[in-house]
């Protein structure tokens, strides 16, 4: 686009995340990317625990873009921010959200990107025994995923991240072992050490570029997109209005414009979902 061909980006982080960011950002919007040495996003929270994270994804993603202008200058920058946990409408199962701003200086936007994925080794066990261990990295994709071992869950006594080596993995754990008995172990999430969540921040980055891509038909600033919902598809067989989802309602950051448009997927809902005709 040309708002942002030929712009210097720069990628605030520490975890290498350009590996998923630069190419997809240079490809499809002409920036060239820059990455500062010795940014230390750590700053702003760990997922091992160290440093509690105190704001919500999207804000800690925006104060790593203020930070990384103040520090290095500039008038582009973007940064990601991930959240782990129970996936928001799937019961029982983990998901990795990622969040990615691009925050522009020079025009006063600030645009973000979002991927929810079901794909994540996220996960953590305590063991007693060097075969539960083995089961466990296993299981998490080990060696090419990094894991943690402390002393105790959410314990930062004694730490140890980013293992991705067999031999490693065993010295520490019989040294810790010995000390506890038992010891916990998790999943490395750091996007360096987990490439499952490197193809997921690809994915919000992608994501991101299509909010740039959609202009606002009053104003033409980039990221007009879906902010909310009304619902009440009505069902395919009786009529009555459903939870389904029957508008989206697309809205501008920058002008306040917005419109609602019909559910692209689909004009009716299924009697299964209906509360008339499945009570």
């Amino acid at each position: 686009m040309d708002h942002f061909k030929n712009r210097s980006v720069i990628i605030a982080t520490k975890h290498r995340k350009e590996a998923a960011i630069a190419q997809v950002l240079e490809a499809q919007l002409g920036v060239k990317t820059v990455v500062p040495e010795q940014f230390d996003t750590d700053q702003f929270g760990t997922f091992s625990g160290e440093v509690e994270r105190k704001d919500d994804p999207i804000t800690t993603a925006r104060v790593k873009c203020m930070k990384a202008l103040e520090l290095f200058g500039g008038d582009l920058v973007v940064a990601s921010e991930g959240s782990f946990g129970a996936h928001p409408e799937v019961p029982m199962v983990q998901s990795d959200e990622e969040w990615i701003m691009l925050l522009d200086r020079k025009n006063g936007w600030e645009i973000v990107g979002r991927a929810l994925s079901l794909e994540t080794n996220f996960a953590g066990r305590a063991v007693a025994e060097y075969e539960g261990l083995e089961r466990f990295a296993q299981e998490a994709g080990f060696p090419d995923h990094g894991l943690i071992l402390r002393d105790k869950e959410n314990s930062i006594a004694q730490l140890y991240k980013g293992i991705q080596d067999w031999g490693i993995l065993q010295e520490i754990f019989e040294k810790m072992r010995k000390e506890h008995g038992s010891i916990w172990v998790e999943t490395d999430m750091r996007a360096l050490y987990n490439p499952t969540r490197m193809k997921v921040i690809g994915q919000a980055t992608q994501n991101l570029v299509e909010r740039i891509k959609s202009l606002c038909p009053q104003c033409a600033a980039p990221g007009f997109w879906i902010h909310n919902v009304e619902r009440g598809l009505p069902c395919a067989q009786c009529g009555a209005a459903t939870h389904g989802i029957s508008r989206f309602i697309w809205s501008c950051q920058q002008c306040g414009h917005h419109e609602a448009r019909p559910n692209p997927d689909k004009t009716v809902e299924e009697p299964m979902y209906c509360f008339q005709c499945n009570p």
